[in-house]
């Protein structure tokens, strides 16, 4: 028989979440299932007819989860699957929560979100999901996503689905777990392994999942599934576009996107999913340059990683062992709230301003390789590789459906990535620093993404010159990068934005001119002249237009 109210006590047993057989009050064997623990006891103990019990895990449901249930018949079966229970196991707060039924997916979905004042969307209604979005107050989202079993029962579903530790079901009415394919053992062995042998090339996308996952929890993946997901990948071509796009831009949004862009590439997916990058391998550069292209972009995803978290973090009095981020912390640690601000903003829902920054760290030098030259001395140059890098990549995002304004982001981002190495060199070799109308034409160029292409510098900097970077080079971009955030952030007005003293309407009134290009390129120097604080009012701004009229076409 079936017992589902174990005695208390067992909570803590080393079967916690687990499907035993007792045979006078011994267990016998145990499993994922019922259906398991009963045939594992049969195979010691077939003449006798064991007790199959379940032994509690201990684990805290969200509030959202009973508003849920309170909404439903019941009678309703309903599971929690997938990535909530997970998470919910692993101590892990969850913002997505899947929910598998017997049937009327999208119904009771639609049910659920009247009930909470939700809003509703009928995701598939091949597969009878329906979605409900629950906004919360700082703008957040959770998703609850509510589907008919992909196969006969629950078992077949749990089946279907990618890894073994997303295919748990969790019974939100008698409280017990289903765990078929042992996704318990391996979420505590911090193992990624597919439910199938078929589960890659069921859903090809499930390789960039696999890496994602094992870079966010600290996961290694299981050989045999890195053979199926290195079979799988010539099918990625058949995934669309926003499915791959989502995927990546978590990945890049998400811890270690160097390591998991390494893993990419040696499971061969980018020849079906960013083919661009693939020339990058093996490209030599000169001096000071340590590592090829590809191992370069690598080494800058790393250290932009690295720099953001610095920068972001809150260190204390806790004492930083690199001496470059000790530096680093001292020269712009205390525009830690402005970075924060900076990156919790977004041009996307769905996508972050750092997913996009570290998506134009990867590919900022793409046309390096077919910029090639090498001069009669041996060295090597890439002329306008940033120029032609950022049409490469803009190309790329918008094959992935990203928005006007985030391909315009990235297009700034990696044209305008040399600017700070200019800068720096400048200082470091000429003793100038930028004035300020260099500075008021970067931001001029770049916006908001300015702060995107500082970072950036600092990280392209570290993958230039590895361990070969002096204190005196870094010190030199460390100072450039404040100059150009502190101009940012704290003088917008005087270098940055300035006030416009003029319109075109005054220009053409007061000059006695006609419309066209001269009126903006005569209202644009006037502002490059308020921010190099030459021009501070209306009179010495039109004493200055009619000395720039007078002086004819340049």
């Amino acid at each position: 028989m079936q017992d589902q109210t174990p005695p208390p006590e067992q909570t803590h047993s080393p079967y916690a979440g687990r499907w035993v057989a007792r045979v006078r009050g011994k267990i016998v064997a145990q499993g994922g299932t019922p259906e398991q623990a009963l045939r594992a006891s049969q195979h010691s103990r077939y003449k006798e007819k064991p007790e199959i019990t379940f032994m509690p895990v201990s684990f805290t449901l969200p509030p959202l989860i009973k508003k849920i249930m309170d909404a439903l018949p019941a009678d309703q079966k309903i599971y929690l699957v997938g990535g909530a229970v997970r998470d919910l196991l692993d101590s892990r707060i969850s913002s997505d929560f899947d929910f598998a039924l017997p049937s009327n997916g999208i119904s009771l979905a639609r049910k659920v979100a009247n009930s909470i004042n939700a809003d509703f969307l009928p995701l598939d209604d091949e597969r009878d999901t329906g979605r409900v979005i629950v906004a919360n107050e700082d703008g957040s989202r959770i998703f609850l996503d509510f589907a008919v079993y992909r196969g006969a029962n629950l078992e077949e579903d749990l089946r279907a689905r990618d890894f073994t530790m997303n295919a748990i079901a969790y019974n939100l009415r008698d409280e017990t777990i289903i765990d078929p394919l042992d996704g318990g053992n391996d979420l505590r062995e911090k193992l990624i392994r597919a439910c199938s042998q078929t589960s890659l090339s069921d859903d090809p996308v499930r390789i960039l999942r696999a890496v994602r996952q094992a870079a966010a929890f600290d996961f290694h993946i299981e050989k045999n599934t890195r053979e199926l997901m290195k079979q799988a990948a010539n099918q990625l071509g058949r995934i669309s576009p926003e499915r791959l796009r989502d995927e990546v831009f978590k990945i890049l949004n998400g811890p270690k996107p160097e390591a998991s862009m390494r893993a990419l590439e040696m499971l061969g997916v980018f020849p079906y999913l960013m083919p661009e990058l693939t020339a990058m391998k093996g490209v030599e550069q000169s001096d000071p340059h340590v590592y090829d292209v590809w191992t370069h972009t690598l080494a800058v995803l790393d250290h932009l990683d690295q720099i953001i978290s610095a920068l972001c973090i809150d260190h204390g009095s806790e004492k930083i062992s690199d001496k470059f981020t000790d530096l680093l912390i001292q020269k712009l640690g205390h525009y830690q709230s402005r970075f924060k601000q900076h990156f919790d903003k977004s041009l996307n829902v769905d996508r972050s301003f750092r997913s996009l920054l570290f998506f134009s760290a990867l590919y900022h030098d793409v046309s390096k390789p077919e910029t090639k030259t090498v001069e009669e001395s041996g060295r090597t140059r890439f002329f306008d590789h940033d120029v032609k890098g950022a049409e490469v990549a803009a190309d790329r995002v918008q094959a992935f459906n990203l928005s006007t304004n985030e391909v315009e982001r990235l297009h700034v981002i990696i044209k305008n990535h040399m600017r700070i190495h200019f800068f720096a060199n400048r200082l470091e070799n000429e003793k100038q620093t930028p004035s300020r109308k260099a500075i008021y034409r970067f931001f001029r160029d770049s916006g908001e993404a300015g702060v995107d292409l500082v970072l950036l510098g600092l990280a392209d900097l570290r993958g230039i010159y590895v361990h070969t970077l002096t204190i005196e080079t870094w010190n030199a971009y460390l100072e450039v990068a404040h100059l150009l955030l502190e101009n940012y952030w704290e003088r917008p007005e005087e270098i940055i934005s300035p006030p416009r003293l003029l319109g075109g309407n005054d220009l053409m009134k007061e000059l006695n001119i006609h419309p066209g290009p001269v009126i903006g390129q005569l209202l644009e120097s006037i502002r490059e002249n308020q921010a190099a604080g030459k021009i501070e009012n209306r009179e010495q701004a039109l004493s200055f237009a009619r000395e720039e009229l007078a002086k004819g076409p340049s």
